[in-house]
């Protein structure tokens, strides 16, 4: 019998190009077709079929809290049943503008808007508009949104369908694109003594997500700091996956490394299309209406998603912290011995984390590029069978939330060893 998730992909095709909203959700580098989500709860989602699955896509990040939250819920339901939109100010926006420069005080000013996608855009146009260049920088495999700008070289969705960079971006302006290894600061800092005077700013993923997760090597982040000092140029951390996921404020917090400009995502919208950038006063102050910088959004600081945002945002202690560190030593406890067995690797940073494909984590994109594609592949559905649901690349981390603790951490480490067994047959 036909299931009922093959029947909606049948007719999402009719009207949505392959059927899904975001390619890597099409499960073509994996093979097989999506299941289509009832709904969450908790850890857990359930397809329209009736499958459960532990959730370690977690929305591709956002959910630190799982599928409807009580407290996100009710902020959320109150906010929306007071009004949906307004396009004029509201004093939540303050609120939740003075969480996140709680939490990251090198954003000293914020700008709310709707996606990661438009958080990088806007911080890299503020970038050029403040130094007065056009050259930015980014590390191959890194990803910050499909904006021509950046969608070169972009790892992630691009790798897993095999694009190497996307037609309709203008020759023009990829050419002001520099794109250099992750983790290779020799290879960035002579990029500098080329062009450094050229240079309007560097964007990184601090903890790459879009290879899948590859930690900075020691000294990286704070050679990228120096030489953007150096030159003038300025450092965006692209924290929209790493914001409020890897500590409590970020990649910056744990590395100890300040960057000029900071995009957030994900997380600080509590599962709503919400975003967020913002740095130093004397930066942020170039946007209009004070500065000449233009940059705006009908739905930006939409009131339902700072609602989520906040509520998810005063939920953030220690303990969350703590407990998503020892659920992320779980798992790497228990897939320790199958992965040496069988000569795979793993990677970890906080609550993201990857199992490659390969005798070693890679360090780059490059060594990223290398796993066995067909055996993460087997891997993939073999977990997902068993009843764990996985980002469908080897090139997108897995993500978990504060609520994978008891039957559910025990069943996702249960379900990902006996997948890794599948994918060496």
């Amino acid at each position: 019998m036909t299931s009922r998730s093959s029947r909606l992909l049948t007719e999402a095709r009719n009207v949505i190009p392959g059927g899904v909203n975001s390619p890597v959700r099409a499960f073509r580098a994996v093979g097989g077709e999506p299941p289509f989500i009832a709904r969450g709860a908790g850890n857990y989602l359930y397809d329209v079929d009736g499958h459960e699955y532990v959730d370690l896509v977690s929305s591709w990040g956002a959910l630190l809290l799982g599928h409807a939250n009580p407290g996100v819920v009710a902020a959320a339901t109150e906010a929306i049943g007071r009004g949906s939109s307004y396009g004029a100010p509201t004093e939540s926006e303050i609120r939740l503008a003075e969480a996140i420069r709680d939490r990251f005080p090198t954003m000293r000013k914020v700008r709310l808007c709707s996606s990661g996608t438009e958080a990088t855009m806007h911080a890299i146009r503020l970038a050029r508009g403040a130094t007065g260049r056009d050259v930015i920088v980014k590390m191959d495999g890194c990803y910050h949104g499909a904006h021509d700008s950046v969608l070169v070289a972009a790892g992630s969705g691009v790798a897993t369908l095999g694009i190497p960079g996307s037609p309709g971006v203008p020759a023009g302006t990829a050419a002001d694109t520099r794109v250099v290894p992750y983790n290779d600061l020799a290879a960035t800092a002579a990029l500098f003594e080329r062009e450094g005077r050229k240079i309007a700013c560097v964007i990184v993923e601090p903890v790459a997500g879009n290879m899948g997760t590859v930690p900075p090597l020691p000294g990286y982040l704070e050679g990228l700091r120096a030489l953007c000092s150096d030159y003038g140029a300025l450092l965006i951390f692209d924290e929209v996956m790493t914001g409020f996921r890897v500590s409590r404020g970020g990649a910056q917090q744990r590395f100890g490394v300040a960057p000029d400009l900071t995009t957030l995502g994900k997380v600080c919208g509590g599962g709503f299309p919400l975003a967020a950038f913002g740095g130093r006063d004397d930066l942020m102050d170039q946007l209009a209406p004070v500065g000449p910088i233009y940059q705006a959004g009908t739905l930006s600081g939409n009131p339902a998603g700072v609602a989520a945002g906040l509520a998810t945002l005063n939920q953030l202690d220690d303990s969350v912290y703590d407990t998503l560190e020892a659920s992320g030593a779980a798992i790497e406890a228990a897939l320790a011995e199958p992965l040496a067995y069988y000569g795979f690797s793993f990677a970890r940073v906080g609550s993201m984390f990857t199992v490659y494909f390969r005798p070693t984590a890679p360090t780059n994109y490059d060594e990223a590029k290398t796993c066995d594609t067909a055996a993460f592949a087997r891997f993939f559905n073999a977990a997902l069978s068993g009843g764990v649901y996985l980002p469908p690349s080897q090139f997108e981390a897995a993500f978990f939330g504060a609520l994978l603790t008891g039957r559910a951490l025990e069943q996702a480490c249960d379900g990902l060893s006996a997948a890794l067994v599948a994918a060496a047959e």
